[in-house]
């Protein structure tokens, strides 16, 4: 059971309720709609709407998303007939089969440079009943649903990006939008710690799951804030410290609750008024970090406000390794061997002669911070006789090292010579390009990762720039929409998997994203085009977004395409 602090009662004030009403979409001189709200039955159905215009007018039908790709804007479900027309009266149709439940959108009609909104439903007559965040999961992709939560986080405040959280799990939005259908976040003042109602069509990205540019019906804002964290990064040394939190509260009663796995190096120094300071002991591992929770009531309903911090790791672990400078530094400052293990990250940057893995099970190479071997053994460390991934002997099937790829090596430290290096088969490489097995690939030419293999990588490298290019090989499972190679901007984007299967699943699914053509260069008329089932290699930096295993944008390119490189 979670334990939880009180620190002090207020006097309760009551919340105010603010609700989001509909707006009337207003005509405009130079185009006017005979209805500004299209019905379409739940059951299926079309409408009429007559479209009067001064000039030439068409809906808009593509829009760029927060990745910068163009998006269509009118959805699968929804059939408009026709899309342009010109000056004079137009009879356009809206049609739709049977939904699931009611969904809508909202659309844009373009006019002598004005913009004419629309909105379109089907099956709202009947409204939509309320749902847990539990029956939002579990439910039908395309139901509309209406859910009332916590937002626990906001990703993105272009779009209206956040996690709504209640006492039954937590989904993803996806986009917030107003009564027009237009990202406008600052409107709603949604804040971290506000009760908020949503409307939205759900979608599963992955295993992700999502509303979709949500409507927001009200907003009951929290009777507590956090004001302001000392640091305010929220972070505190490895060495240990303390962090002061200053909340706000209009409610009755103050608490705070640490999370059980964090109260062995968390706890409550002193506390003033709504001032909270917390201190954290040595951290002699990696890096930590726990969601601290304050609450309040009003006497029917509980408010709550929550606080990320971290404590940043012991140089030398795993989740902090050495850099080869600092590993070096450590161990000619020891001047011996160290007693435990440490883990040194680096590029490899030479091979000894005669030191590829083989017979003996071990090998011996060179690291360097850039993959540049300096000759210099201030600035180059020697991984001496280490072992292969797991620990284990390498034996005749396992991929071979190579210039070039990023290594964790966990193990021994000691000083030869002068040569900083690892002890004699008393340390291994942990990782290769991020991987801890061979078995889909490392990343090298030799031995390309698979699919799976890139998306293991990009995980494991997360957001952040990557230190190493890597080899990836797979087939084309789908070409994303106007994602095929054009000479406006050089680049493609595409879906590639083992097999060729577009399984619209994160765990098998990798994107070639905005990447170059053969050579390194920009597509050109008269290149080769990629289709569905062709057999490609991809080389460059792989990152993750949201969630989304892909090559980082602009920096890969198609090495080989249906075995051709050039």
């Amino acid at each position: 059971m979670k334990a939880k602090y009180i620190i002090l009662s207020l006097i309760a004030s009551l919340a105010v309720f603010t609700g989001c009403q509909p707006e009337e979409i207003k005509s405009l001189d130079q185009i006017q709609l005979s209805v500004s709200y299209v019905g379409i039955p739940v059951d299926g159905g079309q409408t009429v709407v007559t479209v009067t215009s001064s000039s030439n007018w068409a809906f808009v039908t593509e829009a760029p998303n927060d990745k910068g790709e163009m998006k269509a804007t009118i959805p699968d479900w929804l059939t408009i007939s026709p899309l342009s027309g010109s000056a004079g009266e137009t009879k356009v149709t809206f049609s739709a089969d049977a939904a699931l439940d009611a969904r809508s959108v909202a659309l844009e009609i373009t006019c002598d440079r004005v913009v004419q909104n629309i909105n379109i439903v089907q099956g709202m007559s009947g409204g939509v009943s309320e749902s847990t965040c539990a029956e939002v999961i579990a439910g039908p992709n395309g139901k509309q649903y209406r859910v009332t939560g916590t937002v626990t986080s906001i990703a993105n405040t272009t779009y209206g990006n956040w996690y709504l959280e209640d006492e039954t799990g937590s989904i993803y939005i996806y986009g917030t939008v107003d009564d027009s259908g237009n990202y406008n976040w600052a409107s709603f003042n949604i804040e971290v710690g506000d009760e908020v109602t949503v409307e939205g069509p759900k979608t599963t990205y992955g295993t992700t799951v999502e509303l979709v540019d949500v409507k927001v019906i009200n907003v009951n804002k929290s009777l507590i804030k956090v004001v302001s964290i000392d640091p305010e990064d929220a972070v505190i040394p490895s060495a240990g410290g303390e962090i002061s939190i200053e909340l706000s509260n209009k409610g009755n009663g103050l608490y705070v609750e640490i999370p059980e796995e964090a109260r062995e190096w968390l706890s409550i120094s002193s506390l003033n008024g709504n001032s909270i300071v917390f201190k954290a002991v040595e951290n002699a591992a990696g890096p930590r970090n726990t969601t601290l929770v304050f609450s309040t009531t009003d006497g029917s309903k509980d408010y709550t406000a929550q606080a990320e911090i971290s404590q940043l790791g012991s140089s030398g672990s795993k989740d902090v390794p050495f850099t080869v400078t600092e590993a070096i530094e450590y161990v000619k400052a020891l001047g011996g061997t160290t007693a435990g293990d440490f883990w040194v990250k680096g590029i490899v940057s030479k091979i000894v002669d005669g030191g590829e893995f083989g017979s003996f099970g071990n090998g011996t190479f060179w690291i360097s911070e850039d993959g540049v071997y300096n000759d210099d053994l201030n600035k180059d460390f020697e991984a001496y006789r280490v072992l292969w991934l797991g620990n284990e002997k390498w034996a005749e099937g396992n991929a071979q090292i190579a210039e070039g790829v990023e290594v964790l090596i966990c193990g021994k430290l000691t000083v030869y010579k002068d040569t900083a290096e690892t002890q004699q088969n008393e340390a291994y490489v942990y990782s290769v390009n991020g991987v801890t097995t061979d078995a889909e690939g490392i990343g090298t030419l030799a031995a390309p990762f698979t699919a799976k293999g890139a998306i293991a990588a990009a995980n494991s490298v997360g957001s952040t720039n990557s230190n190493f290019n890597a080899y990836i090989k797979g087939k084309v499972s789908s070409i994303v929409n106007n994602g095929q190679f054009g000479a406006e901007f050089g680049n493609g984007t595409f879906w590639i998997s083992e097999d060729g299967t577009y399984n619209n699943d994160k765990s098998l699914d990798f994107e070639a994203y905005r990447v170059l053509w053969l050579g390194n260069k920009k597509w050109v008329e008269g290149d080769s085009l990629i289709a569905v089932g062709d057999d490609v290699i991809l080389h460059g930096a792989v990152t993750l977004y949201n969630g989304t295993a892909e090559t980082a944008s602009g920096k890969a390119y198609v090495y080989s395409h249906n075995g051709k490189t050039e």
